[in-house]
């Protein structure tokens, strides 16, 4: 289902990173003296004024993207274990007795890149979207530098953010990173799960050896993954400083295509920028999770079988995504008495909520249909 087999998932996420934030040369040089920075307290201190962001600024970029949803919704923190906040959107609709889907974003997002699919979702069910712990509008915290315990602390957050709404049981649906802390959910809370829904899930494969892949991963990626790899993925964009917001809207004027149907200005990528140049804590625990270009430490198809059989799986992937799409077919063949559905959305990438919304909208909602 992906574009270019040949290149391995792990190998495409490094390509997007590395390519979205355009650290190829100047910021690849200086990254290696300056993000040590982010553990350092005179740099760190030096940063938000370096970076033309605040957590105001963050707050305008994210209601500009929600402006024209037409749904009433509401926007609220919810209050998690110690002082954390996890910034919540709430559609509750007309069918407020049905089970909710609530929407995980991946990784380096936030709530308003929903934009797309909010209006539509919301119509069938309530839905319930959140910036997951260190991401957007979210607490920031200090994650474990243990890679488990990192991925239990996002797991907690989020059964803490379910307990603290009362919700008895939730469709759960995760893009990227999303997907990895959905499926990492189901495991340890199976009874709070009716229905699985992966987008583009990253995490999933175990990186190949070398030897096993049909070709090898270039020289000068190989050469990059090692000079970034003591680093933040996303260092570049924050020791860019004033440029930050240019260079997103340079290197990434795709962002702006996808939500011309909404509106036609810069308000995509600025919201991203003000998404990750505030404290790299999620950024930092997504690092913790990661082996060199991008592989997950604790690849989750070697868990998958440990998620309850009678908990329903849809694996949804864009057709042009460079994402590994074989995981879909794998946990299909791990859970023969299991229902796993894999779906692609024609034309569509590793954003494929947004690159084709109308129709990704309408799979997810016949996903749902048959759920009380």
């Amino acid at each position: 289902m992906a574009e270019d087999n040949t290149l391995s998932a792990g190998t495409g996420l490094a390509q997007r990173v590395l390519m979205f934030f355009g650290i190829y040369s100047f910021f690849n040089n200086v990254v290696c003296f300056l993000d040590k920075t982010v553990r350092s307290w005179w740099i760190t201190s030096w940063l938000p004024s370096w970076c033309p962001t605040s957590q105001k600024q963050l707050k305008e970029a994210e209601e500009k993207m929600l402006q024209y949803i037409k749904n009433k919704f509401h926007k609220q923190f919810v209050h998690i274990s110690d002082n954390k906040m996890l910034w919540t959107l709430v559609f509750k609709g007309p069918m407020e007795s049905k089970t909710p889907l609530v929407l995980l974003h991946g990784f380096g997002g936030g709530v308003g890149l929903w934009a797309l699919n909010l209006d539509s979702l919301s119509q069938q069910r309530p839905i319930y979207a959140f910036d997951l712990l260190g991401f957007g509008q979210s607490s920031r915290p200090h994650f474990s530098t243990d890679t488990q315990e990192a991925e239990l602390q996002f797991v907690e957050s989020i059964e803490q953010w379910r307990n603290k709404l009362g919700l008895e049981s939730m469709i759960m649906l995760g893009h990227n990173l999303g997907g990895y802390l959905a499926a990492s959910y189901a495991i340890k809370y199976p009874t709070r799960v009716k229905h699985l829904i992966l987008v583009e899930p990253w995490g999933f494969p175990e990186r190949p050896d070398p030897g096993d892949q049909d070709r090898p991963i270039p020289v000068w990626i190989k050469a990059l993954g090692a000079m970034l790899s003591p680093f933040n993925p996303l260092a570049g964009l924050r020791l860019a400083g004033p440029l930050g917001p240019t260079l997103v809207q340079t290197v990434r004027p795709d962002f702006k295509k996808k939500f011309v149907t909404m509106f036609n200005d810069n308000r995509v990528s600025e919201y991203i920028y003000h998404l990750n140049v505030q404290s790299p804590s999620g950024e930092t625990a997504f690092k913790n999770l990661t082996i060199p270009y991008g592989w997950a430490k604790r690849p989750m198809l070697q868990r998958i079988g440990l998620i309850h059989s009678d908990i329903p799986i849809t694996v949804i992937y864009g057709s042009r995504s460079s994402i590994d799409g074989h995981s879909g077919n794998s946990i299909k063949e791990m859970r023969p008495k299991s229902h796993v559905e894999i779906i692609a959305i024609r034309g569509a990438g590793h954003y494929v909520y947004a690159d084709h919304p109308e129709d990704f909208n309408q799979k997810v909602l016949h996903v749902c249909e048959n759920l009380s």
